[in-house]
């Protein structure tokens, strides 16, 4: 009895998991997203600063997140 419960929660989530995703946000509550106060950082000027300090300090560039990248024989 126990197993037939636990197999029909298990049937039950994985049907409830294939329904369509709906976005949470609609398109014109998009612009409170992108909201300044919503950055990591206090003050941008600052974090470029270190960025570059970073850069050169350990003799690496990129790597920050940006897309891109291979071997650039394109």
């Amino acid at each position: 009895m126990i197993v037939r419960l636990f197999a029909l929660l298990v049937l039950l989530v994985s049907i409830t998991a294939c329904s369509s995703i709906k976005p949470w946000v609609k398109p014109y509550e998009r612009q409170k997203i992108a909201d300044e106060i919503m950055s990591f950082e206090r003050d941008p000027v600052a974090d470029s600063y270190l960025h570059h300090v970073y850069d050169a300090r350990e003799a690496a560039r990129g790597g920050d997140g940006a897309s891109g990248g291979g071997c650039g024989c394109n």
